[in-house]
């Protein structure tokens, strides 16, 4: 016969040290404490779905005004030396060569697929890696610090990349495609992200469907632990305040959040982009590249400098997409307490 869970509580608080027997889930002892945990466990459900909610919808938000930079910054970190004189000049040749839309949203469809399940997934991953700190550290007056916002942001990531590596490498593919003159007659290489995803299954299975994944880790953790962080440092900076108590006395208005997104966006770039550009280079190099031979190739070809292509458009990107990012969550959330409470 199993034991009472009052029993059961009362063996783990004298086994363990207080201070992991505290952070241990105890069992519910009585109906209403049985009713009170199915009814913060049904809110958590529907904290995170929300969560996935706002972060698709600003997902797609950051695509629609990113992309275009996006493109002149891969096409940059990939092209030879002496292609590109400018991001100007990308932006121009593009535009030239396919028009205003096919020339600055050239392989779109894949992040637009993608992005709604990787922002998502972000900030749900956010979410819950802010409970898993909450568990396994000390919060001081309810309120993680900035320090437990970056661990939670970092975890963020490693739910994402299952997702975000392998649209990565589609969407750069279909990129870079763009850059080269076809022969009369001649059809490019790939016709979309479908025929992307099958011709590199196709050529060497799941791995090169997932080439990548351990460069786009090794961006997004410290990139979304930066993020997430900085985000939240600006955006209690910015928080009214009440002037006796020093406490929040007041919610973030819609242009402070934008403000606040739009430094997040920054933060989380300069940090990691030359990761990127290997990750980049990784993604687009044909046969089997290892990740020492693309770091050693760009280093060969123009030393630190060589790391940092596109970094200008990628900041000029990160600005507008993030805060368009936020804001987007931002509202996504008041909507949806607005319709459901």
């Amino acid at each position: 016969m199993s034991s009472p869970p009052s029993k059961v509580n009362a063996k783990v608080d004298s086994t363990l040290p207080s201070a992991v027997a505290d952070k241990v889930p105890h069992l519910p002892e009585t109906k209403d404490e049985l009713k009170a945990d199915a009814k913060e466990a049904a809110a958590k459900s529907l904290s995170g779905l929300r969560s996935l909610t706002a972060g698709g919808f600003g997902g797609v938000c950051a695509v629609l005004v990113g992309h275009p930079f996006d493109l002149v910054k891969v096409r940059l970190q990939t092209a030879e030396k002496g292609v590109y004189s400018s991001a100007v000049d990308v932006v121009r040749r593009s535009v030239a060569k396919d028009g205003l839309g096919r020339g600055l949203y050239a392989g779109v469809s894949a992040p637009l697929v993608g992005v709604t399940p990787m922002f998502a997934v972000s900030f749900w991953g956010y979410d819950v890696g802010k409970v898993l700190v909450t568990r396994l550290s000390t919060v001081h007056e309810k309120q993680l610090s900035i320090a437990q916002i970056s661990a939670a942001g970092f975890f963020s990531a490693i739910p994402m990349t299952v997702i975000t590596a392998p649209f990565e490498r589609v969407k750069v593919l279909l990129q870079i495609q763009g850059q080269k003159t076809l022969a009369p007659g001649e059809k490019p290489k790939y016709a979309g992200g479908v025929d992307v995803v099958r011709q590199l299954y196709k050529e060497g299975g799941i791995r090169s469907v997932f080439r990548g994944s351990a460069a786009t880790l090794a961006r997004d953790g410290p990139g979304s632990a930066a993020y997430f962080a900085a985000y939240e440092y600006i955006k209690r900076a910015m928080t009214p305040r009440d002037p006796v108590t020093g406490k929040p006395s007041g919610s973030l208005s819609l242009p402070a959040v934008t403000c606040a997104g739009a430094a997040a966006g920054v933060a989380m770039w300069i940090p990691v982009f030359p990761v990127d550009t290997v990750k980049s280079r990784l993604q687009t190099a044909e046969g089997n590249p290892t990740l020492g031979s693309v770091i050693g190739g760009l280093y060969r070809a123009g030393g630190l400098k060589a790391f940092f292509p596109g970094f200008g458009p990628a900041i000029a990107r990160a600005v507008p997409a993030n805060a368009a990012t936020f804001l987007g969550v931002e509202l996504a959330h008041q909507a949806m307490n607005k319709a459901f409470g």
